[in-house]
């Protein structure tokens, strides 16, 4: 599938997953650079954001995640970023998300924002990405993440991850306390 990279025409090879027991489905991008070396594969987790990785949403930092991740897999020896669409919201999913913006637009942060609407900080399982690494054989990776719940959520499904790899993104004025929020009450290392 070839698809743009910084306004390159990169090809990467496309398969879809579903899980048996949940039905969440998982779209997984994979991109070999034959010309490098043997390294580990570089691989991303990249929770679906509607707003932000379509709409260009500024609350958030998906969007931009998404594409750093994108640069550092092409640039790679082998790469791999799975997208879980079910991800979306941290879990919740896109009607809960937009009511949580709502109060967010009353100062909530994004955290008080989910527990005020009854639902977790993050909702989100990583089983099924478990199992398209197992599927791929990538047992042991180096993942593209701030997230530490995500590293040890992997870790747990018997994933080994050699190596947290930030990705480091600007925040605009529209998403600085969302920044803040994921550092200083999620512990993401941003």
């Amino acid at each position: 599938m070839p698809a743009l990279v910084d306004g390159r025409e990169i090809a990467f090879q496309a398969q879809g997953f579903r899980s048996r027991m949940t039905g969440a489905e998982a779209l997984c991008l994979t991109h070999r650079n034959e010309s490098k070396s043997g390294e580990p594969p570089i691989v991303r987790v990249h929770s679906g954001c509607v707003t932000g990785d379509i709409f260009h949403s500024l609350r958030c930092d998906c969007r931009e995640q998404l594409q750093c991740a994108l640069r550092v897999i092409v640039a790679a020896a082998y790469g791999v970023l799975i997208y879980l669409p079910a991800h979306e919201g941290r879990g919740i999913g896109l009607f809960e998300k937009l009511r949580a913006y709502g109060l967010q637009e009353k100062g909530l942060d994004t955290v008080d924002a989910n527990l005020a609407l009854g639902a977790p900080v993050d909702a989100r399982d990583y089983t099924l990405a478990a199992e398209i690494l197992g599927y791929l054989g990538l047992t042991r990776l180096r993942l593209l993440s701030n997230n530490p719940a995500k590293a040890n959520a992997l870790r747990e499904k018997q994933i080994t991850i050699l190596e947290c790899m930030p990705i480091v993104v600007e925040s605009n004025h529209h998403n600085e306390r969302y920044m803040q929020t994921k550092r200083d009450r999620l512990s993401h290392g941003i």
